[in-house]
């Protein structure tokens, strides 16, 4: 756990805690916690911790206490004192052997379930033992000794019954008291296991929010990378080609030479601006919104005109009629994929004209293309990285279109990207009250025909009545009179 105040970090790890609270907890569960906690011996079994050590001692006492109950009660039975005497011997090395039990549960259960057949002082400690093994073994072997341990108790009892009570009530006793202790043991190991897998899941849920944290921070790092390749390779290509050309072209003209140098000028310092802005959300972990705004698809014009001025012969294709209506990030998009165009046509084919092209419509998508002839002669070798497409192929994806690439058919290139423009409430809402005007006036329209032709008709048979014209014989059906 990691508390963050300020500038200052403190690390508070469950460490300490788990040192101070290691006496309450069982040896096997710390050596699960902690697989570096100090081991006994050669064994390399964990060592006992204060908590073993008490509880230990009380199941000794409780043999113990059991089987002096039971010595006390082999003066009623019909029990020479010489096996009384071995039955106790029997039942005290039983009861020394309870501290045995954390190294070997299942020997000294077998060995203690034989033994409790001739002792029974020796019950205690048996009962102790099918306890030890329902706690540190699996089930398989709890329901193998526990069978074993119900079985021998009606024998037991048949050739050693109770002088207090009946035989069917002692065996009832007996087999609820050996299940109750085993069902103890097995709530015991569940418990354990329980708490195991809680640490288990703690550790995989930190572990995971790591993994989370280092993608997260891995994703930020990608996107700034992109974002410095994608605004920093355009100006610093116009450096370079200036800069070429003035190496290459010492005695050009004043006046030339003054406006490479502007434009040499004005490239390193929109580079640095640039750079300065990233820099800044680096430090800050955040945009900084008093910085200029990001370039949307209006701009497209102002990067045209910046090559241009760089000496590049640029065809620009607009057929979207408003560029602000596209979204934001489709508009910076589709930018992005112009400027990384122009930056290559520069670098690898110089003194070509490129045409750029942007079409598209809300619903039909946006269109943007890139394309230049191949270059005449040999075209020096310009260092970079060769990333670019690649991640102009990301930034296409992640806004749900594609992007292609690749040589055409005139040995030029061409850069083809489709992105999603999705129509918008306003669009629809336009569109539909449009319909309905161009339905109305389609509709008065055919109000006015239908009322001209029936005041034409009118005119008609007004005119020919008054010319003395003989009159159809549909019109005398409809009541029209003649002349008389």
């Amino acid at each position: 756990m990691s508390t963050v105040k300020g500038q200052e970090t403190t690390q508070t790890t469950p460490a300490y805690t788990f040192a101070r609270r290691r006496w309450q907890l069982p040896s096997a569960v710390v050596s699960e916690l902690d697989p570096d906690a100090p081991r006994s011996g050669r064994s390399g079994r964990p060592r006992r911790t204060a908590r073993d050590w008490f509880v230990d001692f009380a199941l000794f006492l409780l043999a113990v206490s059991i089987g002096a109950v039971d010595a006390d009660s082999m003066g009623a039975r019909d029990i020479s004192e010489t096996m009384a005497g071995i039955d106790q011997l029997i039942g005290a090395l039983a009861c020394g052997a309870i501290w045995l039990r954390r190294r070997w549960p299942v020997g000294l259960a077998v060995a203690l379930l034989v033994v409790s057949v001739v002792s029974s002082t020796s019950g205690g400690a048996s009962a102790v033992a099918l306890f030890t093994v329902a706690v540190h073994r699996p089930f398989r072997y709890v329901a193998w000794l526990g069978g074993l341990y119900l079985t021998q108790i009606p024998f037991f009892y048949w050739y050693r019954p109770d002088a207090d009570l009946p035989y069917g009530v002692v065996v009832g006793l007996s087999v609820l008291t050996t299940v109750g202790v085993t069902g103890w043991g097995m709530l015991a190991r569940s418990k354990r296991q329980l708490m195991l897998s809680l640490r288990d899941r703690a550790q995989r849920a930190e572990t995971e929010a790591q993994l989370r944290a280092e993608r997260a921070q891995r994703l930020a790092r990608e996107a700034i990378a992109r974002e410095m390749h994608d605004v920093l390779a355009h100006r610093l290509t116009l450096l370079s080609v200036h800069a070429g050309a003035l190496e290459f072209r010492p005695d050009a003209p004043r006046a030339e030479i003054a406006r490479a140098a502007g434009v040499i000028r004005e490239s390193a310092h929109e580079a640095l601006q640039d750079l300065r802005e990233i820099i800044g959300v680096l430090r800050a972990g955040e945009g900084d919104e008093g910085g200029r705004p990001q370039p949307t698809l209006a701009a497209l014009d102002a990067l045209v005109a910046e090559s241009r001025e760089a000496g590049m012969k640029v065809h620009l294709d607009q057929r979207v009629t408003d560029p602000g209506t596209v979204p934001a990030s489709v508009g910076r998009t589709a930018f992005r994929i112009a400027q990384e165009g122009l930056t290559n046509a520069r670098k690898h084919a110089p003194g070509t004209e490129v045409t750029v092209t942007v079409t598209g419509a809300p619903g039909d998508g946006l269109t943007v293309g890139i394309r230049n002839p191949a270059p005449e002669g040999d075209v020096p070798h310009v260092p970079g990285s060769g990333q670019g497409l690649i991640g102009l192929t990301e930034r296409a994806t992640l806004a749900g279109g594609r992007l292609e690439h690749g040589p055409t058919a005139e040995a030029g290139f061409e850069v083809r990207a489709w992105l999603p423009w999705p129509v918008r409430d306003e669009d629809s809402a336009r569109d539909d009250g449009s319909a309905r005007e161009g339905d109305s006036a389609r509709e008065g329209d055919s109000a006015r025909d239908g009322d001209s032709v029936r005041r034409g008709d009118s005119g008609r048979d007004g005119d020919s009545v008054r010319r003395g014209d003989p009159v159809p014989k549909d019109a005398s059906a409809r009541g029209d009179g003649g002349p008389r």
